[in-house]
């Protein structure tokens, strides 16, 4: 059997360090409120307003440590919510996506793409993918027992010694499923 742990990975966003200075003063750091599931990654205590064009949410998480392109992940709900049109992609894929204004306590900045959702994903570490024989970007099925069981298809492999197993949906996909932080899912294809 082939068990995956779940992580339910609510709206957050992932800045560049050049947002952080503009955002937050220039020199600024992020600040670790908790370390996350994947090495080297954590919630930062800082948080930033982001404005849609219908709608905004406060207080949105920053995750760290900073990257080389801003970028927002939210639900379809979250999208709706915002009336912004976030495609379906993996994460790092911004190309022609929009974009949205995010609000600090020192500036703001119009990002001009990067608002997505993330594709559903399942991070291997290279010897995890090469006990289950799974490639790098594989398309896998997913069974999840939560209250309400659920079989996920399409869910992206992505390989990595950096990696450590886990397998990352968004809010709507864990409620659909009733599935919480840390329950355990089955690769079954």
């Amino acid at each position: 059997m082939k068990q995956v742990p779940v992580g339910v990975s609510a709206r957050h966003i992932h800045l560049s360090k050049e947002h952080i200075e503009i955002l937050f003063g220039k020199d600024y750091e992020l600040t670790v409120l908790k370390d996350l599931s994947q090495p080297g990654q954590y919630a930062a205590n800082e948080t930033v307003k982001v404005e849609g064009t219908k709608n905004c949410f406060e207080k949105v998480r920053i995750l760290g440590p900073a990257r080389g392109d801003s970028q927002l992940e939210i639900s379809k709900t979250d999208s709706f919510y915002l009336g912004v049109k976030a495609p379906v992609r993996e994460s790092g894929d911004i190309e022609d996506s929009p974009g949205i204004k995010v609000v600090g306590p020192a500036g703001e900045v119009e990002m001009e793409k990067g608002v997505i959702i993330a594709a559903r994903h399942i991070h291997f570490h290279t010897s995890d993918a090469e006990k289950w024989g799974i490639q790098n970007k594989q398309l896998l099925k997913v069974k999840v027992n939560g209250e309400r069981p659920l079989i996920f298809e399409d869910v992206v492999a992505r390989i990595s010694n950096d990696f450590a197993l886990d397998m990352h949906i968004d809010t709507d996909e864990a409620n659909a499923a009733g599935v919480k932080n840390g329950e355990m899912a089955e690769i079954i294809d």
